[in-house]
């Protein structure tokens, strides 16, 4: 499909709104020496000073609702006149880009023309099942999986992907091709955390956690905080840098949204059904995209997306991450900054900030003549959000 083949058919929100700054502080593991609201802080006002804004002139805010970040913080430090908007997207790892959605939204009703978005965490909490006890759906977890022994993430996903190597051939191998893409690319990456290379050979030693899941199929615990500046159209020209249109937006939720076990097919996430909605508001179609960064909590959620997202059948996932496909110069250059395995785990906000760059031409790993990417969120019990940027 043409880029510009479906364009003016496409949503009316499409290029309503644009990226026009990201900012991120220096990531770590452990405990951080600064506070999750100064870590926040930090890299919202890098946002905006990216973006060329004066921090007053902010008229929405959306803190992530896992942070300890809150709209009064945001108002009291940058000294915002006129906050019109704020709000939280509680959906775990797909907020970051669901609230892209949000931003979308709130800036074509004419309610806002700067929106901010920012995450960030301290590294002292230590346990991420701490988190999943005070989500709604633990109710429902606490019924049918918790009994079982499935409490952690880790361990509510490895049936996920069991049934998905049960019923189609899927390998450790194949996950472990996703880990060596993203260690590599964050080799290179002056701001990522694990930087040493990682072999397929190293991926099939490490220790089991939850099997299938062994330690290099998991993603980080880490310290840290990325924000994205959203802001209208016409307010986008004026900025500091080329401004990155949303062309569009979408979230999607499984069957059984709060029990995985619950489900019919456990190896069809609710990205699956927003995958073809977000193409066709944004007037393109798989080939056109040169970058994806795709949210990585685990090896085999990647894969799986690759395939609700339509890159590939359900079942051929293995095949298409295998020989390099997802590294810079590959088929789909995916996660360039080294995503959650590597880099850091912003719940994915470092994707957002990654995807920015590459589409501005400025990015560590730059894939050459990137003009259109995708980013996905995965969150909880299978949320799916996903948002197609770029130059169409």
């Amino acid at each position: 499909m043409s880029r510009l083949s479906s364009g003016s058919a496409a949503s009316p929100l499409r290029g309503v709104a644009a990226i026009t700054g990201v900012g991120e502080t220096a990531y770590g593991r452990g405990p951080a020496e600064r506070s999750s609201l100064a870590l926040q802080l930090e890299a919202a006002l890098a946002a905006v000073r990216d973006a060329g804004v004066d921090p007053r002139d902010i008229d929405g805010v959306i803190p992530s609702a896992a942070g300890t970040c809150i709209a009064e913080d945001l108002v009291e430090n940058f000294g915002i006149r006129d906050l019109r908007f704020s709000a939280t997207v509680p959906m775990g790892g797909a907020s970051p880009v669901a609230a892209l959605q949000t931003a979308q939204a709130v800036i074509a009703a004419g309610i806002c023309r700067h929106v901010l978005l920012v995450l960030g965490r301290d590294g002292r909490a230590g346990n991420i099942g701490s988190r999943l006890r005070q989500t709604p759906q633990f109710r429902v977890v606490a019924e049918f999986e918790t009994p079982l022994g499935a409490f952690a993430p880790v361990e509510l996903y490895a049936p996920m992907a069991r049934r998905h190597m049960l019923t189609y051939g899927t390998t450790s191998e194949d996950l472990a091709h996703i880990a060596v893409a993203m260690r590599h690319h964050a080799s290179t990456h002056p701001n990522a955390v694990m930087r040493k290379p990682i072999t397929v050979a190293d991926h099939q030693a490490s220790r089991m956690i939850a099997e299938p899941f062994r330690l290099l199929d998991c993603s980080l615990e880490s310290h840290g905080a990325a924000a994205v500046l959203v802001s209208a159209r016409d307010a986008a020209r004026d900025g500091a840098k080329p401004p990155v249109p949303l062309l569009a937006c979408a979230e999607g939720h499984p069957d059984s949204p709060s029990s995985i076990t619950q489900r019919p097919d456990l190896t069809r996430l609710g990205l699956a059904k927003c995958a073809q909605r977000a193409f066709d508001l944004a007037g393109v179609g798989r080939a056109d995209i040169d970058v994806a960064a795709i949210y990585d909590c685990f090896t085999w959620v990647v894969l799986c997306q690759l395939e609700d997202l339509g890159f590939c059948a359900k079942g051929e996932g293995g095949a298409f991450v295998r020989d390099g496909a997802l590294q810079v110069g590959g088929r789909l250059p995916t996660n360039t900054h080294g995503g959650l395995l590597s880099q850091a785990h912003m719940a994915g906000m470092n994707h957002i900030v990654e995807l920015t760059r590459q589409l501005r031409g400025e990015a560590a790993n730059q894939v050459a003549g990137a003009r259109v990417g995708l980013v996905t969120g995965y969150g909880d019990m299978g949320d799916g959000a996903l948002a197609i940027l770029g130059h169409a």
